[in-house]
């Protein structure tokens, strides 16, 4: 059940902390790290009533009854329940469910979700879905309704589509705590209807707007989208982007996702340019499922953050206080206060912090690593499960590009990966001609992408090239998570394991696939609306391992290139991609020829 509110339990909490009835839960004798003040004060009791904190201070013994229970700090640090400010559970390949079941031993109780990836295959009907599930999670899961689907209109076509109307009918839903990236940043800054309209039905909801600004211009088009109305941003790479953020009234989120490490150049803006953190968030965008069962997930992302030279309760206060604040929800959680819900964190390290005991709103959920009460898997529907239709067999010529007329080699457009960020290069490549028929070039790291038409059962390929995988054999990856529209994706050096990889996620409703040399090495089913799986988060994550393995067993070497291989059909974040409707140059906005 959701906690009960604070003017609900206020009387119950003044009686605890006056001594006038006993706490449901004491903690007693640690370091309260204290994110208001930016201290560490020893020798601190915290009593809890009602799943919030009722009390914290010296000496709370008073509030001890017969049915109090008692937790031994032991002098370690309590520290509050860790915020990501900014995520998507799909990119996990997990549900709610099974995400929270995996963070929560590592320290996260409040997350701020976004499900535009689920949106783009099922429309509105597939947020409610995932807002549904969130409200059922012991800990704190509020969604952000999401803003552009399809994320480029014009420029791809998605499995369904929000407007205005939809975006003020969930701003009525209860866990809906705003709106999610704004990701069409032209639009805002040209004054785009349709996005103004979502903008404004979110602010007259009294609640956050989300931003994506995908750009290093910070010249006039900045200044147009900021206007607009977006509140946060998440896309910087560059010491100077939460400078500019944070000078412009934004909330600067700074992220560490499993292929995203933006958090090391940005936080020398505090480090050494002495910008004032209040108004900077962590968050990690995009985690991985074996990367949140190895890694883990905001905790990861705090010891990161001070590795890079930021005090520990600094980058604390940026995963707990600064976001809770940023979402209006600063008397509610983010802190360890009265009146605040009882999320608390015990670790014996402020430093490498380890999360060996997880307090969610006044109960222990986790224990070293390891959950202390389970969390009942969500039913979803079977509409849900069956949205990967492409309506025919993929054959190998399907990947057939033809040269121009006389041709004994091009120069085509190829995208060219950079490792550890979101965005791409343009380059070019001279490629060979072969019975008219324009050839990969397994020398020149020259791959072939498509994107597959996987909605509406048209069996349209779009063809193009890609750079920087590696892939040094015959081989083949594809997938149905393909940001953001989720067509199918693939990238190969050979025609023929192309197919296969195709023809293999039409069967199992979607997934990631390896083939190389017409074998299966690899494989991971989704089939929650191609995006997610209904296994448990161990099993997707030692699956995922396998799909990593296997990716390397053809030549990638890159940092997890599962999420590389997303992003191939992303048109809002620069400079190559590919979609449904062909090759998008996003600094124009445009589609482009894929030959000079």
């Amino acid at each position: 059940m959701p906690i009960a509110p604070w003017s609900e339990t206020a009387p119950q909490l003044v009686d605890v902390a006056m001594g006038r009835a006993p706490a449901d839960m004491l903690i007693r004798n640690g370091r309260w790290v204290n994110v208001h003040s930016g201290e560490i004060i020893p020798g601190t009791d915290i009593a809890i009533k009602a799943g919030r904190f009722a009390a914290i201070g010296p000496d709370l013994g008073y509030t001890i009854g017969e049915g109090t229970q008692i937790v031994e700090a032991n002098d370690r640090y309590l520290v509050p329940g860790l915020c990501d400010g900014h995520m998507h559970v799909e990119s996990g390949m997990v549900t709610v469910t099974e995400f929270c079941r995996a963070v929560i031993p590592h320290g996260t109780t409040t997350m701020f979700i976004d499900p535009h990836e689920i949106a783009n295959v099922l429309g509105l009907e597939g947020v409610r879905l995932m807002h549904d599930e969130a409200v059922t999670m012991p800990t704190n899961v509020y969604v952000q309704m999401p803003s552009c689907v399809p994320a480029a209109p014009g420029l791809e076509n998605a499995g369904a589509s929000i407007d205005e109307h939809d975006v003020a009918e969930a701003m009525g839903w209860p866990n809906i705590i705003g709106l999610g990236e704004m990701m069409n940043f032209p639009g805002v800054a040209n004054n785009d209807r349709k996005m103004l309209a979502e903008i404004a039905a979110t602010q007259r909801a009294g609640k956050t707007v989300g931003g994506h600004y995908a750009s290093l211009d910070l010249g006039r088009a900045f200044y147009g989208y900021v206007a607009g109305g977006p509140a946060d941003d998440h896309e910087g790479t560059r010491a100077i982007d939460p400078v500019a953020r944070v000078r412009l009234g934004m909330r600067a989120m700074l992220r560490l996702g499993s292929a995203w490490y933006d958090v090391g150049p940005q936080v020398k803006a505090i480090t050494e340019g002495g910008l004032d953190p209040r108004n900077v968030i962590l968050c990690t965008d995009d985690r991985f499922a074996a990367t949140l069962v190895n890694d883990g997930h905001m905790d990861h992302t705090v010891r990161h953050a001070i590795s890079h030279g930021l005090k520990p309760i600094t980058a604390i206060q940026m995963a707990t206080l600064n976001t809770a604040s940023h979402f209006g929800l600063e008397r509610e959680l983010g802190s360890i206060t009265p009146g605040r819900r009882a999320d608390v964190i015990l670790s014996s390290d402020l430093v490498t912090l380890p999360i060996e005991t997880v307090i969610a709103h006044g109960e222990i959920i986790a224990e070293n690593g390891v959950l202390t009460r389970d969390i009942a898997p969500y039913p979803y529907p079977a509409f849900a499960k069956d949205t990967v239709k492409v309506g025919r067999e993929i054959v190998a010529r399907d990947f057939d590009i033809v040269s121009p007329a006389g041709r004994n080699s091009v120069t085509a457009k190829v995208i060219r990966i950079v490792e550890n960020q979101a965005p791409t290069k343009a380059a070019e490549a001279v490629l060979g001609v072969e019975n008219g028929l324009v050839a990969m070039d397994r020398a020149q790291d020259v791959a072939q992408v498509a994107v597959i038409e996987r909605h509406k059962a048209t069996g349209k390929v779009v063809n193009a090239f890609v750079t920087g995988f590696g892939y040094g054999v015959d081989c083949a990856v594809a997938s149905t998570v393909a940001h953001d529209s989720h067509q199918m994706i693939v990238v190969g050096t050979d025609k023929d394991d192309m197919a296969l990889a195709a023809n293999i996620l039409q069967q199992v409703g979607g997934g990631f696939v390896v083939v190389s040399g017409g074998r299966q090495l690899a494989l991971v089913e989704l089939p929650i609306a191609g995006l997610m799986s209904d296994e448990r988060a161990e099993i997707v994550a030692q699956k995922s391992e396998k799909l990593i393995e296997a990716m390397a067993q053809c030549g990638c070497t890159l940092n997890n290139a599962v999420m590389q291989h997303m992003f191939l059909a992303l048109p809002v974040i620069p400079q190559l991609r590919v979609t449904d409707l062909g090759l998008v140059d996003v600094t124009k906005f445009a589609l482009v020829d894929l030959f000079e």
